[in-house]
């Protein structure tokens, strides 16, 4: 496949993790073996995925160093914390620099502290999007405890109608299981359009990368989601606590040897 036509990623990788209770980057503390962000970028290159741009931010250094062996790998700054969509759009010009020759090369985001994430869950998202006229495909669960997930809202015909957040959903939306796991394939160009129509009017003054879809449903084009994720690649990590279950669940997952 020529380049142009091939998936390119964005891995988020630059918070700073306070609720670790360390100084260090979330995606540097490691687990079963490897940094959190090393399992995310190796998922995605046992994927197929060559091109994989890291955005970075709170201490840099030591997430490039991290991934230092790892040949291919760019790097963008997230200059200040403001947001899922912000440190989507701080890729922005490296994603514009890779289109010139086809400007709907797909774009798969994912979170760098999510190592759950599986090769074959990023290849069926994006076999199911070659398939489709998308410009937008989210990857999601079904999942027996969505607690603290946003769900995903569909239509009586069972197409994606928005992202709900916990805390702002209705009872009957919080009933929903399926949810929403941060990991995503955009037609290039329409991310990049999707980028610039952010706002930050909420409460938290942050730019969120969940309003994309909606910004580009909005805008008449196709926007789906695909249930193709296992429900462990929902476990992420905040605390020590999550750092601990991951590792566990990692080590069990390949046979309980470190990796």
């Amino acid at each position: 496949m020529p380049p142009h036509q091939q998936p390119m990623a964005v891995v988020l990788a630059a918070g700073k993790g306070t609720r670790m209770g360390s100084d260090l980057p979330k995606v540097v503390h490691e687990a079963a073996g490897r940094p959190l962000v090393r399992w995310v970028v190796d998922a995605l290159r046992a994927a197929g995925i060559g091109d994989v741009i890291v955005v970075v931010g709170h201490r840099a250094e030591l997430v490039e160093a991290s991934l230092a062996d790892v040949s291919g790998l760019s790097f963008a700054i997230q200059r200040q914390q403001r947001g899922t969509g912000d440190a989507v759009a701080a890729a922005a010009a490296a994603i514009e620099s890779r289109i010139a020759e086809n400007r709907r090369r797909p774009v798969v985001i994912v979170c760098g502290d999510s190592p759950m994430l599986r090769p074959e869950s990023v290849r069926g998202l994006l076999a199911r999007f070659a398939d489709s006229n998308a410009s937008c495909l989210l990857g999601t669960a079904v999942t027996a405890d969505p607690q603290g997930l946003g769900r995903i809202v569909r239509d009586q015909a069972g197409r994606f109608l928005r992202i709900v957040e916990q805390k702002d959903a209705t009872p009957e939306e919080r009933a929903i299981r399926e949810v929403n796991m941060s990991t995503y394939v955009f037609a290039a160009e329409d991310l990049l359009q999707a980028l610039s129509r952010l706002d930050n009017s909420n409460a938290s003054g942050e730019y969120y990368l969940t309003d994309c879809p909606g910004i580009l449903l909005g805008e008449g084009h196709l926007v789906d989601a695909l249930a193709c994720l296992d429900s462990s690649e929902s476990l992420s990590v905040n605390t020590p606590e999550q750092l601990a279950e991951v590792a566990e669940a990692l080590r069990r997952r390949s046979g309980g040897a470190p990796s």
